[in-house]
């Protein structure tokens, strides 16, 4: 019986950098993104009408959402 709490990991090999899937793009919908950023809602609408904030994305009639990395790109661009 093993007395170590901590988990065996096999020794990396010298070559090999491990390889991670690309993320998986997060979807915010407005209130989540009002949430994140300092703006009003009208503003944001006027600031993606004029190129100025990320553009959404158009799931469905009545479903529009923002990835989660466009929103982050943007905030530490405004800083």
């Amino acid at each position: 019986m093993r007395t170590s709490s901590s988990p065996s990991f096999p020794a990396p090999r010298g070559d090999a950098s491990p390889s991670l899937p690309p993320p998986v793009p997060v979807f915010l919908r407005l209130p989540q993104v009002l949430a994140r950023v300092p703006i009003s809602r009208s503003t944001l609408w006027r600031r993606v009408q004029a190129g100025s904030f990320p553009r959404p994305l158009k799931l469905s009639a009545r479903v529009t959402v923002w990835r989660s990395q466009d929103i982050d790109l943007w905030m530490r661009e405004q800083a």
